[in-house]
């Protein structure tokens, strides 16, 4: 298993990191991705570490904290050998303190979250979005605190605008805090928004990015193709609820390219879609799911495919989209505004 520098820190992390949205399935959304119990998580993490992926992902709200509470039963005994990255930010209760990022919420939130996963740290701890309410020298304060008291040792940040992150980058060098050291984020063939605004701040700024949803929440698994029923699976089940919506059209555009490139690689749909994913500029992670022990080895298989510059140019050139403005007015000036080799 390939391992990558996570952003601007000396933690190298694999790849690939298993995503725990489908454990617990506690309410009728997370019930759409999964209800693996802790009996199906145990295996699902024995083939993780056995394949040397030891990168967990969860988050407090998956499954109102019972993702948590099943990560932390499946590491059980064997929690050194693993990294686990959790999140905060988002509602855990009804009160007007129960979100956010300020130091009552988040304070209260990590040791939740230290509780529920077995654990007294967490390797990454990402603030799940951001928090216009609370001073931004609030949360990196109350993050920092935590650092020193050793219950976290890295932060991130997720769905960010690039603003966002900027200012949080500049209040950590002013004060001397902990900064982020990635950006967990939104990329796939069928989203490419990333590449504008936040992929030349990650190479700028050396943070690195950690992908969630890479098969563009769920449609690039394969189940779906041109002029066939869907087959069953998340997306049928109406697991694409909350996500972004996708022209059929250019769907199936997109997918026809990869079953063509699946055909020429020997790997499946899913595998080069992922494939495409670990060539990009500050790709340092994917956060892969699976219900199942099947999902996961052919997840875990994306690793060994290779693809060419050639195919790789036709995925670019099938998933390119026109950007918002200024980006694609910024095109046309190269020479004093250079952009990362994926535009």
């Amino acid at each position: 298993m390939e391992n990558r520098q996570f952003g601007r820190s000396g933690l190298h992390v694999p790849v690939l990191s298993f995503g725990t949205g489908t454990f617990g399935g506690s309410n009728a959304f997370f019930k759409r991705w999964g209800e693996t119990d802790a009996a199906q998580a145990t295996r699902l993490v024995d083939i993780c570490l056995e394949s040397g992926v030891n990168f967990f992902d969860t988050a407090d709200i998956y499954s109102e904290g019972a993702a948590e509470t099943i990560l932390g039963q499946a590491l059980a005994g064997r929690r050194d050998k693993a990294l686990v990255a959790t999140k905060a930010t988002f509602p855990m209760g009804e009160g007007p303190n129960d979100r956010g990022s300020s130091r009552h919420h988040l304070l209260r939130a990590c040791e939740d979250s230290l509780r529920r996963l077995g654990t007294d740290y967490i390797d990454v701890y990402f603030m799940h979005g951001f928090d216009g309410r609370t001073p931004v020298e609030e949360t990196l304060r109350t993050l920092d605190d935590l650092i020193r008291a050793g219950k976290i040792r890295y932060i991130g940040c997720s769905n960010f605008s690039g603003w966002q992150v900027m200012k949080s980058l500049a209040v950590s060098e002013k004060y001397g805090l902990g900064r982020y050291v990635a950006y967990q984020g939104n990329y796939s063939l069928l989203g490419r928004d990333y590449e504008w605004e936040l992929m030349p701040l990650g190479l700028d700024q050396g943070v690195g990015l950690m992908v969630w949803s890479p098969l563009g929440w769920g449609r690039l698994t394969g189940k779906i193709r041109r002029g066939q029923p869907m087959g069953e699976g998340r997306i049928k089940a109406g697991g694409a609820e909350k996500g972004p919506p996708v022209d059929d059209a250019f769907l199936y555009d997109v997918v026809d390219v990869l079953d063509v490139v699946a055909g020429e690689t020997g790997g499946t749909v899913a595998q080069v879609a992922l494939a495409w994913l670990l060539t990009r500029p500050t790709v340092c992670n994917l956060v892969v799911g699976a219900r199942n022990e099947e999902q996961l080895r052919q997840n875990l298989g994306a690793v060994e495919l290779r693809l060419s510059p050639e195919q790789i140019g036709r995925l670019d050139a099938v998933s390119r989209r026109t950007p918002a403005y200024p980006y694609w007015h910024q095109m046309g000036s190269d020479d004093i505004n250079p952009k990362p080799v994926a535009w």
